[in-house]
């Protein structure tokens, strides 16, 4: 695809972290970027750097998706780039003990059906309203490509840690999806992939940093090379490159170091 500012795109998750540094790298690269999160502040913030457009949205609505599709076609047109970053889930040990009842619970169910709404549905939500809008569309090249969805997973999906079932098990599904979504896609020029981020300074990874050094220091040097966290720019590299590399299409990528996650 030819990356300039013909082309739109949404980035979801945009306010912070991977998915701001997606939106950053899109509008370096002239793309005009709407950004979907539900924080106000830190939304209207990048939108206003980036001289893109926030989105209030709530990727667990059905109907605040759709408002802010409209609202994102409306300002730049088709998106022709959507790249799914934001992500809401749960987290606990299937069997963990109680201290105060001396006993062993159970993670709740609804813990997991919160993460698999939050992860895949939600996933499945942003991809399929691009995709309807792209097929809409005609195509942008000699090969009849109409657009890319960038999906994120993660690491967790393959190495999950202890307490990670619903989030491993979330982002595990978003992986299983990608390959049957891109051959629904296929006939439509629609490309789909994702990105598996290892260990990525993002803000919650920093705060941990500012809480507990030692902790932190102790996950970098786990990355086999280089030693440290993943920039959440070399994230947005890559989705650029996805973006821009039209043979890329059903893939499931690890951007980690070559880090594999111990059980804890």
């Amino acid at each position: 695809m030819k990356i300039d500012n013909t082309i739109a795109a949404v980035v979801t998750g945009g306010a912070s972290g991977l998915g701001r540094a997606s939106a950053e790298a899109l509008a370096a690269a002239r793309v005009k970027v709407a950004i979907f999160d539900v924080n106000d502040v830190g939304g209207q913030e990048v939108a206003k750097a980036i001289g893109g457009l926030f989105c209030k949205v709530d990727i667990t609505s059905e109907e605040s998706v759709v408002e802010g599709y409209a609202k994102a076609r409306a300002a730049h047109g088709q998106e022709r780039i959507v790249v799914h970053c934001a992500v809401v889930s749960g987290g606990g040990k299937t069997i963990s003990f109680d201290k105060q009842t001396g006993s062993y619970m159970r993670n709740p169910t609804e813990m997991i059906a919160r993460s698999a709404e939050g992860i895949f549905t939600a996933s499945y939500r942003i991809a399929s309203h691009g995709a309807l809008g792209m097929a809409n569309c005609d195509p942008l090249d000699n090969d009849g490509e109409r657009g890319c969805i960038i999906l994120t997973s993660s690491a967790a999906s393959q190495d999950g840690q202890i307490g990670q079932v619903a989030y491993g098990g979330g982002k595990g599904a978003v992986n299983s999806m990608v390959l049957p979504m891109a051959r629904d896609l296929m006939d439509l020029g629609i490309r789909v992939n994702a990105i598996l981020p290892g260990i990525f300074a993002t803000p919650p990874m920093l705060a941990v940093k500012d809480r507990a050094p030692a902790i932190f220091a102790g996950l970098a040097a786990s990355v086999p090379f280089p030693k440290r966290l993943g920039n959440p720019p070399e994230f947005g590299s890559l989705v650029l490159e996805l973006a821009r590399n039209g043979y890329f299409n059903g893939q499931c990528i690890r951007l980690d170091g070559a880090i594999r996650m111990p059980p804890r």
